[in-house]
C-alpha cells in the first residue's frame, strides 16, 4: 500500500505543482493519475521514489515513511518506466533488462537468465536479445522498458506516460500486454497519462487532478464516468462519456439472432423463403467463421461477391461499447457476435444493443450499494 498523506510540492518561485494531495494506492491494482498539463501528475509520481522531494506531507510504503529509507535502496525497490523507454543505447537489450539486478549484486548469469525470461513475458522475440535499442521499433523498446522495470521483481511499478509516443495500434497492444502481466504478477502500479481513454482501459482506480495539483476525484473508472464529482471532471471527460461508460457493460447476456446465418453449402432457397425480401444474411464457412453479407435471393454462391462481414465482437469478453461500435461499422447495421475461437454465435442490431444497455444500467442501479462497498474495499 502506498499512502500519500497531505503531500504538497512548492518551488522557490512560488509555483505549486501539487497541493495537499492525499491518496491511498492499494497493492495488486493499477491506479492512474490523469489530468491536464500542469496538474502535477509526473511530480506526484517522482515524489513516490524521491526523484523529487515533497515540500510537505508524508508518503508511506507499507506503513514506512519513504524518507526513512536510503534513496538508492528505495528506487531499486520500484520499477520505473518512462516515455520512449529511456534505454541505454550502448547496451544490448538483454543487458538493458539486466541492469537493476546487476546493481543489486546478482551474478551476470542469473541477471541475464532473468532478462531472458522477461523478454518472453513481455512478448519479445528471444532473437532480439543481442540487438541494441536503435534496432527495435518504438513499441518493442517500450516492451524492453517494462521488462527492465520488472527485472528485480519490485512490488511497485511507476509508469510515466510510457505508451504515449507510439501509434494507436501499438499502444493498444502494449495496454493489453500490461493488463496481462498485471493479472499474473499483481503489482501496485501507479500510471500517469493525459489520455482518459487509456486511464479507463487500464485503471482499477483513477485520480483526476486539476491544474495546480489538487485532487478533483478519486474513484473507479465507471463511477467517474457515471457520476463526475464536479463540472471540471465532467468537462475533462468530454462529451462522449456516456459512450465510454459502455465499456463496463458486458455482452454476456446480449440476445443474438442466429436465424440470419447462412452456412456455406446450405440451401439458399429455403433461407430466402423464410425471410422477408431484401433481408441480409451472414454467410459462414464450414467452421462457422464469418465470410460476408449477402441477400440469399441474389447470391450465386461465389464468396468473392460477398460484402465484407466487418469486425466482430467476442460475446462475454467484449463490452457493449465494442458491440455498438461493430454494429455502426457493419454494412448491414448488424454486429457479428463470435465465441473465443471466432465462430459466429449470431448477429445483433443497434436497437437490441440499446435495449441491452438500458437493461444493464437498470441492473447496475439496483446493485449500486454493493458496487460502492466493493470500491471502498479496493476491489
Amino acid at each position: 500500500m502506498i499512502a500519500i498523506e497531505d503531500v504538497s510540492k512548492r518551488y522557490a518561485d512560488g509555483t505549486v505543482a501539487v497541493d495537499r494531495l492525499s491518496l491511498q494506492i492499494p497493492d495488486h491494482s493499477i491506479t492512474v493519475l490523469v489530468g491536464p498539463s500542469g496538474c502535477g501528475k509526473t511530480t506526484t509520481l517522482r515524489m513516490i521514489n524521491r526523484m523529487i522531494e515533497p515540500s510537505g506531507g508524508t508518503i508511506r510504503v507499507d506503513g514506512q515513511d519513504i524518507r526513512d529509507r536510503p534513496v538508492n535502496t528505495l528506487r531499486r525497490s520500484m520499477g520505473y518506466v518512462i516515455q520512449n523507454a529511456g534505454l541505454f543505447q550502448h547496451r544490448t537489450i538483454l543487458d538493458n533488462i539486466a541492469t537493476v539486478p546487476r546493481l543489486l549484486g546478482w551474478s551476470k548469469q542469473r541477471a541475464r537468465e532473468r532478462a531472458a525470461d522477461l523478454m518472453e513475458r513481455v512478448g519479445l522475440d528471444p532473437a532480439m536479445a543481442r540487438r541494441y535499442p536503435y534496432q527495435l521499433s518504438g513499441g518493442q523498446q517500450q516492451r524492453v522498458g517494462v521488462a527492465r522495470a520488472l527485472a528485480a521483481d519490485p512490488p511497485i511499478l511507476l509508469m510515466d506516460e510510457p505508451f504515449s509516443a507510439v501509434d494507436p495500434v501499438v499502444r493498444r497492444g502494449l495496454q493489453e500486454e500490461l493488463l496481462r502481466i498485471q493479472s499474473e504478477l499483481g503489482k501496485a502500479i501507479v500510471f500517469v497519462t493525459h489520455d482518459m481513454d487509456e486511464a479507463i482501459t487500464i485503471g482499477d482506480r483513477i485520480a483526476v487532478l486539476r491544474t495546480g495539483g489538487r485532487l478533483a476525484q478519486f474513484a473507479a473508472p465507471d463511477e467517474i464516468l457515471s457520476a463526475p464529482a464536479d463540472p471540471f471532471v465532467e468537462e475533462f471527460l468530454g462529451s462522449d462519456r456516456g459512450i465510454r461508460g459502455l465499456s463496463f457493460l458486458s455482452t454476456r447476456d446480449l440476445e443474438l439472432d442466429s436465424s440470419l446465418l447462412l452456412p456455406l453449402g446450405s440451401d439458399r432457397r429455403e433461407t430466402a423463403e423464410r425471410l422477408p425480401e431484401g433481408t441480409s444474411v451472414l454467410v459462414t464457412d464450414t467452421d462457422g467463421k464469418p465470410l460476408g453479407w449477402t441477400e440469399p435471393d441474389d447470391w450465386d454462391g461465389d464468396t468473392k461477391t460477398l460484402e465484407p462481414a466487418g469486425p466482430s465482437f467476442e460475446v462475454g469478453r467484449d463490452s457493449l461499447r465494442v458491440a455498438l461500435d461493430r454494429a455502426v461499422l457493419s454494412p448491414t447495421g448488424l454486429a457479428v457476435g463470435v465465441d473465443s475461437s471466432g465462430k459466429v454465435l449470431g448477429v445483433v442490431g443497434q436497437e437490441r444493443i440499446a435495449a441491452a444497455i438500458r437493461a444493464a444500467r437498470r441492473g447496475r442501479k439496483a446493485d449500486a450499494p454493493q458496487d460502492a462497498a466493493a470500491v471502498k474495499a479496493g476491489r
